[in-house]
């Protein structure tokens, strides 16, 4: 697999003329699991067939469970069988882990927290403790001033306070970047037939709300800007890979169902990882295209900028889509604006503090189908 990834990394190398790579991103999984030197492989990769900027964004994602030890994990070229682990050796193990990542090349690290609380992660089947995501912080700040962290809010049972004390315990750890979103109810999962049995209360639009009203106000006094819905970052730690999707940049996704964009049309990769293989080694892209229509990538541009501090520009709209999409816009947003869930600065449409709960509605009624 690993070979395979790299070869789609040089296959797919023209794609990229004259575009500079600003980030690169290990995740849409679990990425953790492979060893380091593997990724440290996949970076060189990336370095030896494009051209990067000077500081890239270098990002991974990993559950708690992966950084706190690892059972048979080939950390560098040497493999390590670790049982029994004591708190004591987990600690040495992580310590191993972090450095490993860090030597390798990656310079931020996106950890599945979700929440501090026991019954919270045992209701959302997650593979890690309480404990864990607090000792994997705890080791991962020493290592990495990058570090952004999900939470999970509107559980059922959650209160305010207790939610209120996940946001706190997050910044104790002097997090510098948190994304976070209500909890949804995936078909077919564990959650879904509790829910549908009763063991488990759905969740609730209204303590959703209240969860985003109470999460934006304490990351917003602790200095975090809300630069997009799920996303609060200090200045200069904003997402670079997130910002470039919201932004319309292009990107390349590399691997098993790994989607792209070039400005026109999107793509994505086969999911099955034996059939990946195969078309890799044939040298044969396995991937599907779609060209995207003026309403798609208006659509597209309305619904990203909305959720973001950047939001829609009626100029823009009005340059790149046309004065039809521009009054269309125009039109369609009187009755937000007249309800204050939105407002126009500077030729700007923005969501209010009202509006931004209700911020992806809010775009599907701006959509031009």
């Amino acid at each position: 697999m690993v070979l395979a990834l790299a070869k789609e990394i040089e296959m797919r190398k023209s794609e990229f003329d004259g575009i500079v790579v600003e980030s690169i991103y290990f995740g849409g999984g679990t990425p953790s699991q492979f060893p380091a030197d593997d990724i440290r492989f996949l970076i060189n990769a990336v370095f030896n067939n494009y051209t990067i900027c000077a500081n890239p964004e270098i990002t991974l994602e990993a559950n708690p469970d992966d950084l706190c030890f690892r059972d048979n994990f080939e950390l560098s070229s040497r493999a390590l069988s670790i049982h029994n682990f004591t708190t004591k050796s987990c600690r040495a193990q992580s310590r191993d882990i972090f450095e490993a990542y860090k030597s390798a090349g990656i310079n931020r690290l996106s950890i599945g927290i979700q929440s501090f609380f026991e019954d919270d992660l045992q209701m959302m089947n997650r593979a890690h403790n309480a404990t864990e995501a607090k000792d994997c912080l705890k080791i991962a700040v020493q290592y990495f001033d990058n570090i952004s962290l999900d939470l999970i809010y509107g559980i059922p049972g959650m209160s305010n306070d207790k939610w209120t004390k996940n946001i706190e315990t997050a910044l104790s750890f002097g997090i510098n970047h948190i994304s976070s979103y209500a909890l949804t109810v995936e078909p077919k999962t564990v959650l879904q037939k509790q829910i549908a049995s009763k063991k488990i209360e759905a969740p609730k639009d209204e303590v959703a709300q209240e969860h985003f009203e109470i999460l934006v106000t304490k990351l917003t006094d602790a200095g975090f800007i809300h630069y997009e819905l799920s996303n609060f970052g200090r200045e200069h730690y904003f997402s670079r890979n997130n910002s470039s999707y919201w932004l319309g940049k292009n990107y390349i996704g590399i691997g098993p169902s790994a989607h792209s964009f070039n400005g026109t049309s999107r793509s994505w990769n086969i999911a099955n990882n034996a059939i990946y293989i195969k078309k890799i080694n044939a040298t044969e892209l396995p991937s599907e295209k779609e060209m995207l229509s003026k309403s798609d990538l208006y659509n597209e541009y309305v619904m990203t900028g909305l959720r973001t501090i950047w939001g829609v520009s009626l100029s823009k709209i009005e340059s790149d889509f046309g004065p039809e999409y521009h009054q269309y816009i125009v039109q369609q947003s009187k009755k937000h604006l007249t309800e204050n869930l939105l407002y126009i600065e500077n030729q700007i449409l923005k969501p209010t503090a009202k509006g931004k709960f209700l911020t992806d509605g809010i775009a599907s009624d701006l959509f031009k189908i």
